[in-house]
Parts: structure tokens; sequence; C-alpha cells
């Protein structure tokens, strides 16, 4: 399926944004309303594991290096860096390897998809450098900064991009020490939000995002009329800000409003989570495919912890966000052998890779859960 085609609503999308919708009945019913108390360090731990060995186990083939994939390395690599267990660096080297350090596209790409990998080799370089792990990935954003078109900004016009592309052009900038990659950074990011498709794919009403310009107001819009706002879309936005922030030093002069950005996105979902812990599919409209979603509810909890972590938003406010989405994720989400469920696979809106079930799955879902439960372990005890 081309992940790149799908989103409408301004005022229709801020008054959406207040509904509360309620959970669809699953093949594993979680209890109606999680907990909102974080459990211990130790149990989230215990479920990372969990989920990980069981996703290594049924993957001897440690897959290719596409963006979904690659997703998932960067949630085992969290994991790592929080257990330092040997097994995950190992399985995840060995992954690396066999691709060369390579990008899909090789180092003329410019598309944000294959500079997802670029995450993991970062990850990779910092816990065991060695140059090689680089070459691809800072070959190809050097040209997009120094020498291919460099004045070209309209690369990234979905907005799961954000997340694919932002972080690997932050952390190089702050590697190499060269601010031209984190004036790029901005530039391309500048034109998802305020110029593509016209207005932009951000919705200042809201603080939310449109997957694509096919969903801007009076365009693509819900069965029932409303806008289509996709939960994994929103998301990927907050993961891309999240990552760019662990990155970039508080003095870099776009750091505020990356801050802001993802502070709005944060507080806007969290109107919108359902009472059992999880968010629907399209964020605007409860009564549109509803039911409990996986990856979505990961990205979300990995951007609300961060922000109670930062001090972006009140932790007495947002942590229990976070924890019943957790404590839902975990009562509905993971099987007792620690596979995950209740990922939308492959695709760009919620019609996408329907039904999501108990048994629905999918590498960057696995990964978005690795990174949710790894930063929530640093708010617990």
């Amino acid at each position: 399926m081309d992940r790149r085609h799908l989103l409408a609503g301004g005022a229709a999308l801020a008054a959406a944004a207040t509904v509360l919708p309620a959970p669809a009945a699953s093949a594993a019913p979680a209890p109606a309303a999680p907990s909102p108390q974080l459990p211990s360090r130790a149990a989230i731990i215990g479920v990372l594991r969990r989920v990980a060995d069981q996703w290594i186990g049924a993957h001897g083939n440690s897959g290719d290096n596409g963006w979904a994939n690659a997703t998932f390395f960067s949630g085992l690599l969290a994991v790592y860096r929080l257990t330092g267990e040997a097994r995950y660096l190992t399985y995840a080297r060995r992954w690396a390897e066999k691709h060369a350090y390579g990008l899909n596209g090789g180092v003329n790409t410019r598309h944000a998809d294959n500079h997802n990998a670029g995450q993991a080799y970062l990850d990779l370089y910092e816990i065991e450098p060695s140059a090689q792990k680089l070459t691809a990935i800072e070959a190809s954003l050097r040209r997009m900064v120094h020498t291919d078109q460099p004045a070209k900004n309209d690369d990234w016009w979905w907005d799961d991009a954000l997340h694919m592309a932002m972080p690997p052009f932050a952390r190089l900038g702050r590697l190499r020490d060269d601010t031209q990659y984190w004036e790029k950074l901005y530039s391309l990011y500048d034109h998802t939000k305020r110029v593509q498709g016209g207005p932009g794919l951000y919705d200042a009403a809201t603080g939310l995002w449109y997957r694509d310009d096919r969903f801007l107001p009076g365009k693509i819009v819900s069965p029932g009329g409303k806008p289509v706002v996709w939960s994994r879309g929103n998301g990927w936005v907050a993961g891309g800000h999240v990552k760019t922030l662990k990155a970039l030093p508080s003095s870099e002069r776009h750091v505020a409003e990356y801050r802001t950005a993802l502070t709005q996105l944060v507080t806007a979902v969290a109107k919108v989570q359902r009472t059992d812990g999880f968010w629907n599919v399209n964020l605007a409209d409860p009564a549109h495919l509803p039911g409990p979603e996986t990856s979505g509810t990961s990205f979300f909890v990995y951007g609300t912890a961060y922000a109670v972590a930062a001090g972006l938003v009140a932790r007495a406010s947002y942590l229990p966000v976070a924890a019943r989405a957790w404590n839902g994720l975990v009562a509905t989400a993971v099987h007792p052998d620690g596979f995950l469920g209740y990922v939308q696979k492959v695709g760009d809106r919620p019609e996408s890779s329907q039904p999501v079930t108990y048994d629905s799955t999918a590498d960057f879902g696995v990964g978005a859960f690795l990174l949710a439960g790894s930063e929530l372990a640093g708010l617990a005890t």
C-alpha cells in the first residue's frame, strides 16, 4: 500500500476535539477505566522485555531497513539503553551490519522514510563509535544541506516525515557542530507546518496535524462529515518532536517552537483520550471506526511522558493520561506471551488496514510501544 495518500477541518476539528469517544468492544477487553497510577519502573521494564523478546524470538530474520522496521530498532535500542540487555544490542547491530549501515535509495535519496534507518545507526554509533556507521546517513543529509538543491524545502509533504527525518538532522548537527543541519531541518519543518497544501498541515486552532494536504479543510471528511485527523499521523509528529528536542541544545533558536508544538499536541490529545486509555484512529470523529489502536496510543504515551519529564506540562494533570494509556495498552493489547496487538498496520488514514484486532501487529507499532515504555520508565520509581 502507498502510505503517501490521505485529512479536513478548522472549526469542526476544534469542536470535535472536545468529544470523549466511548470505548468499543474488543476481543480481550480491558477494564473500562485503567488506573491513572503509574506502575513501578520494574513492572514497566518487565513488560518491555516481554514484548521485545517476543518480537525478536518470532523474527530470526531481522528484516529490511525501511521506515517501519527502522522504527522497531529505534524502540529496541531505547530498551537497550534502559536495561543494558546485550541481546538487544547484538540483534540491532547484526541488522545494521546486514544492510551495511545503508539507506534505501542510496545516499542520493531525499525521501524522509529512507532516512529513518539513520536514527538507529546514530544510536549504534553513540553506543559503539565507528565512522562507517554514519557514512550513508551523513552523506545523504549533507547533500540536502549543501549541494543537492539546498533551497528545496518541500520534501516533507506528509506529517509522518517529521518523525522519520527530523531527528537525524538534529543529531548530525550536534555531532558535527554544524548548525546548517538545524537550519535545514527548520526550513523543511516550517514548509510542512505552514506551507504544504497552502495553509500547511498544522491546525493552529487545535494543535493537531493533518496527515497530508488531501485532508485539509474542505477536502476528505469522515462518513459522519467530520474532519479526518489520523491518530498515528499525529503520533509520528509527537515522536519526531520528542526525538528532536532530545537531540538539540536548549539554546538552539527553534527549540522554543518545537516545545510549543509538542505541548499543544499533547494537550489536545489528552482531551480525546478514550475511557479505556486508548485513542481512536480518527481523533476528530469518535464514531469513525472506533476501537483501541496501539501505534498512535503508544506515540502519545511517548510524547506525553517526555512532556512531563521536560516540564512542558503539569505532572499532576498529564502523568495520569500517560499512565491510563500505558495500563490500557498492557491490559488490552499485550498478549500473555508478549505479542503486541491492536496495531493498525501500514496505511495513511483510519480506513487503512482495517479491521484492527487483538491479533493485528507490525514492527513500527512494537517500536512505538518500546519507545513509550522506555520514556515512561524514567518517570517511575
